[in-house]
């Protein structure tokens, strides 16, 4: 499970540095692709073998499942780490977080995300401001 929320640098040639705790659950290689709400999502492989599967399963026929699965492969890349536990970004992904050199790394359960400083403030903020409202909306889900 990831939980937590990592601040670090993308150096000049887009590498990012993964934190120890999520290196460790992530195994040789994993999957980066674009997300909801401006960030990136990654995944361990078999984390994305289960998603694939419940992707391959929207109907064709529907516009926006074809549209949706379309933008979320169109930039998946697998992903392992270097020696420094690194992983390097590319360009599509980095424009669609909108990250240029700060960014956060946050665990989200079965996934981590990866958001630019800027939009984390932002959501984090936004969401902190409104925790009980959103927290009292999801009552129905016995959380």
């Amino acid at each position: 499970m990831f939980m937590g929320e990592f601040e670090h640098a993308i150096d000049t040639k887009g590498r990012l540095i993964i934190p120890a705790k999520f290196r460790e659950q992530l195994g040789e290689t994993f999957v980066i692709t674009r997300g909801m709400d401006g960030c990136l999502f990654g995944y361990p492989m078999a984390q994305w073998e289960i998603l694939q599967k419940r992707l391959a399963a929207l109907p064709l026929n529907k516009r926006d499942a074809r549209a949706f699965v379309r933008f979320f492969y169109s930039a998946a890349t697998e992903c392992a780490f270097d020696k420094q536990g690194r992983v390097n970004l590319p360009k599509p992904l980095l424009t669609h977080a909108e990250i240029q050199k700060q960014c956060v790394i946050v665990g989200v359960s079965e996934r981590f995300e990866i958001w630019s400083q800027e939009r984390w403030n932002a959501f984090a903020d936004k969401a902190e401001e409104n925790f009980d409202d959103i927290a009292e909306n999801l009552i129905d889900f016995d959380i």
